[in-house]
């Protein structure tokens, strides 16, 4: 076989080859769609105060409030550079589920991350991730998301969207992601995959010019809430 048909060959397999090494893992998921923050007071029409106590009984009555069992559930992501991906957690963190008349819907979410707690494949990636050129943990030791709705539906057959505040790198803004939502006797569950652009809040670290980091990074959320009997 000629060098011409060796050549035919093989350069289309390293091509190959290289499209696979670099595949980006945020491709197929979801993206959150990003706004700027609203007041929490505009974040619905106004409505009227209630003028007695009666008014406000039937919403008390029908929530219900879990707490999160932090062992149970995991809060990760999967951020990728030209040359391959790598994949974390973040191992200290606190929420809660608040359950509308036994529903998802008109309930409310509330998470708190400790950035500090993050932690990959990659010890060295650990330290450069709490650095300035990342997290800055030291300025921004907590990532928070306050949920303002959450409706049914959502992409790409999940149960319900969850819309709200998310605060981090000192930057508030509106986000909206798909969640499968899953209500059992014993606990409620939720799960969610979906890609964010990290420079919307302010992490634009380029990485090095021949391996350049993604700007969409995939976050993995599997949430459990123990519920009481």
């Amino acid at each position: 076989m000629s060098i011409h048909h060796v050549a035919r060959f093989t350069l289309p397999l390293a091509l190959l080859l290289s499209l696979a090494a670099c595949e980006d893992p945020a491709a197929d998921k979801p993206k959150a769609t990003v706004s700027s923050a609203a007041p929490a007071a505009t974040m619905a029409a106004p409505t009227a105060k209630p003028t007695t106590a009666a008014a406000t009984a039937p919403a008390a009555a029908g929530a219900e409030s879990l707490t999160v069992d932090p062992a149970a559930s995991s809060i990760g992501f999967v951020g990728s550079k030209v040359t391959g991906k790598h994949e974390g957690k973040f191992e200290k963190f606190t929420g809660t589920i608040s359950l509308a008349g036994g529903k998802p819907e008109g309930g409310s979410v509330k998470f708190e991350i400790d950035l500090a707690s993050v932690k990959t494949d990659d010890a060295k990636l650990d330290g450069h991730l709490k650095a300035p050129d990342f997290f800055d943990v030291a300025k921004y030791p907590k990532a928070t998301f306050t949920s303002s709705e959450v409706k049914a539906g959502g992409d790409k057959g999940a149960t319900h969207t969850l819309t709200g505040e998310l605060d981090f790198h000192g930057v508030k803004k509106t986000i909206s992601f798909p969640a499968t939502v899953t209500l059992a006797d014993d606990a409620a569950t939720a799960t969610s995959e979906f890609s964010l652009n990290r420079k919307d809040f302010g992490v634009a670290y380029a990485g090095m010019k021949d391996d350049l980091i993604r700007d969409e990074v995939v976050l993995k959320l599997s949430i459990k809430a123990p519920r009481k009997k």
